[in-house]
């Protein structure tokens, strides 16, 4: 099983087939059985895409944009996105276990009640992104993605490196963050430092932190001040 290697985790990859040959092609993720294996889904451009309690197991999709994604109760297993543009859906309730998201788009996108494990985010937008209740229960990593304004809250990523990412007021709310891997990072403009216990940096790194979190105090410098005051 192919895998990938980022700090103090390993993510293990979607289990295909290098060359693809044994998946079918498809033309719809619909299906009535709630189930959809050994696929291949490309270059779809819809306007609507909402799929709720279904499964998608060992499949690529390629080059699919939609201009409004409802994702629910779903499951992933072994799958592969690339090149996709999501718009900003609204993912919820659900488990993805050795996913991966390779140069695809989820400005904007809500992601809620979701369950990850060995999930590779590499190359993605997820600005203005919101990931509310989002559990890491086991290695995930997000490498090279821009994340400015995105909203952590209430999730616990403590198996997640973020490895060359840019975290342009990236805001952290309360959630479990111990064993998160920051290295790599400039960490001088995100948001709520103060909930960052216990993560991991590089020393250099603390600099940047100190930076962020007297930003977030919005303290007055005294040399700043009139005469008399």
């Amino acid at each position: 099983m192919d895998s990938r290697t980022f700090g103090r985790v390993t993510v293990a990859l979607p289990n295909l087939d290098e060359t693809g040959a044994y998946l079918s092609n498809v033309s719809s993720l619909e299906t009535g059985r709630g189930i959809v294996q050994d696929f291949r889904y490309a270059d779809a451009d819809l306007r609507d895409l909402a799929l709720s309690d279904t499964r998608l197991i060992t499949g690529r999709i390629i080059g699919l944009r939609a201009s409004r994604v409802e994702f629910s109760a779903m499951r992933l297993d072994s799958v592969d996105f690339d090149g996709c543009d999501l718009g900003s859906a609204d993912w919820r309730d659900s488990k993805l276990s050795r996913v991966a998201f390779r140069n695809c788009k989820l400005m904007g996108a809500t992601l809620t009640g979701l369950t990850i494990d060995s999930v590779l985010f590499e190359n993605c937008k997820l600005d203005y992104a919101t990931l509310d209740n989002v559990r890491a229960t086991g290695p995930v990593a997000f490498s090279t993605c821009t994340l400015s304004e995105a909203v952590f809250t209430n999730c616990d990523l403590g198996r997640v490196v973020l490895d060359g990412c840019t975290l342009r007021l990236t805001e952290f709310g309360r959630g479990r963050y111990q064993g998160l891997d920051l290295r790599g990072n400039d960490l001088s403009a995100l948001r709520g430092a103060a909930h960052l216990a216990r993560v991991v940096i590089d020393r250099p790194q603390r600099a940047e932190l100190a930076e962020a979190l007297v930003a977030e105090l919005d303290v007055t410098y005294g040399d700043t001040l009139d005469d008399g005051r």
